[in-house]
């Protein structure tokens, strides 16, 4: 006998079990023919999601049904003959309603909703935005064209043969009295197993198929704004070829600024909304490559009736958005050409000043160089004159000097050692400041 290894001597990824359960996280339920299927989805934004799920457990604990784990994406009750299963998506969630007609029960409309089921339905409140709700059901032993043709609006009806398996789908895609889609699925013997495969995918096609739109409304509301932004930069470039003032450029780099933020506020709302329904739409070429098959003529098949209806809308949100990527980088350039015309008529004006600056340096240089000259006359003027004080007062005290002669011979001492010392002050004063500047660089 082969023993078992023992893993416990490595250490698993924190995330290496939710990652290898993804691939069962939404798994098919098995359904039987006939059956009705119905399935809301509701936007789960802020705290409506958290409500939402406390109100599912809330109904689950009423019905004495397990409610869902913490976490958990998937879960599934059942109720009687009515089955509930909830998913769990980063931006919605869904209840979808099952429920099988009972055997030699009275007959009824297609799409009818039993009285036992409708309650169950308004027992299970939600808080979020309801966003899709269909109608789905399941016929055998019967023509799909012909049946489509009762149920459905002709001028829009699309029917497609089932990929590798007899039956067809059929749905016109219109809502009807009580705001469903309504969607027929005519099979012939597949088993519960590709029955709930089939279900489930057709579901996700519509709900994805709706969600996809979502982008559209907010790039139709985007357009304007685009479109007044390059009609004001066009008005812009033109005010710049006849900017002279260094006024009018810093008014006009103000209003590319502005125009700029208002185009990123734009672009960065939508960037989320508009990449989430292009990967809808791949979801939903995914879907319709495993479910359809081909065409049923003389009515468009499901490929073709989305892609005249979504294709476009996708096609607008690119080209907005390629609108927004060409006009940013337009702005750009405008405002880095407008900055550096700013630039250059700052240097300018800096170089005048500072032209300016150097004249009234030099005349204070050859101020400075007059005041001192008088300043030496007049320092010179006073020394002399308190020598002439010493003179007169040494002859007085029977000293042998000549006042007269001695103050006038030292009238040239005087002066020479007075300009001697302005001198050496001013040239220390000059070797400071000029360390000082060599310092700062």
């Amino acid at each position: 006998m082969t023993a078992s290894l023992d893993m416990s001597a490595f250490t698993p990824h924190a995330l290496r079990e939710s990652v290898l359960n993804e691939v069962h996280a939404r798994p098919f339920t098995p359904l039987t023919q006939p059956v009705l299927v119905i399935r809301f989805g509701f936007m789960a934004k802020g705290d409506s999601a958290a409500t939402d799920r406390a109100s599912l457990a809330a109904f689950c604990a009423q019905h004495g049904a397990p409610p869902p784990e913490p976490g958990i994406k998937h879960h599934q009750v059942d109720l009687g003959p009515v089955r509930l299963r909830f998913e769990q998506h980063s931006e919605f969630a869904t209840l979808t309603w099952i429920w099988s007609p009972r055997a030699g029960g009275s007959p009824r409309r297609f799409g009818d909703i039993a009285p036992e089921l409708q309650a169950l339905i308004a027992a299970l409140p939600q808080a979020g935005e309801l966003l899709v709700a269909v109608k789905l059901e399941v016929e055998n032993g019967v023509d799909p064209v012909a049946r489509a043709e009762q149920i459905f609006d002709k001028s829009s009806l699309a029917i497609v043969a089932i990929k590798g398996s007899a039956g067809a789908v059929a749905s016109d895609f219109r809502l009807d009295d009580d705001g469903f889609t309504r969607i027929l699925v005519c099979a012939d013997g597949p088993t519960p197993e590709r029955l709930g495969a089939l279900v489930q995918r057709v579901l996700e096609l519509e709900t994805y198929r709706t969600l996809a739109l979502l982008g559209l409304p907010a790039a139709l509301a985007l357009a304007p704004q685009v479109d007044r932004i390059e009609r004001r930069l066009g008005e812009v470039l033109e005010e710049m070829q006849g900017a002279e003032t260094l006024k009018l450029n810093n008014h006009l780099l103000t209003e590319l600024t502005e125009l700029a933020a208002s185009l990123e506020r734009g672009a960065t709302g939508s960037l989320f909304r508009f990449g989430a329904s292009r990967a809808y739409y791949d979801l939903v070429q995914a879907r319709l490559a495993v479910i359809e098959g081909e065409a049923i003529a003389p009515y468009s098949s499901w490929s073709s009736f989305l892609a005249r209806r979504i294709a476009p809308a996708m096609r607008t949100l690119n080209a907005l958005e390629g609108r927004q990527s060409e006009l940013s980088r337009k702005l750009a350039r405008a405002a880095d050409l407008l900055r550096t015309r700013v630039d250059v008529e700052l240097e300018e004006q800096n170089r005048d000043l500072l032209r300016s600056m150097n004249e009234r340096t030099k005349l204070q240089l050859r101020l400075q160089s007059t005041v001192e000259g008088l300043s030496v006359a007049a320092i010179g003027y006073y020394v002399v004159s308190l020598f002439g004080y010493l003179a007169k007062g040494a002859h007085d005290t029977g000293l042998p000097v000549e006042p007269t002669l001695a103050t006038a011979a030292f009238v040239p001492v005087a002066i020479a050692l007075i300009w001697f010392t302005t001198h050496q002050i001013r040239k220390r004063h000059l070797k400071e400041d000029h360390e000082a500047e060599q310092e700062k660089e």
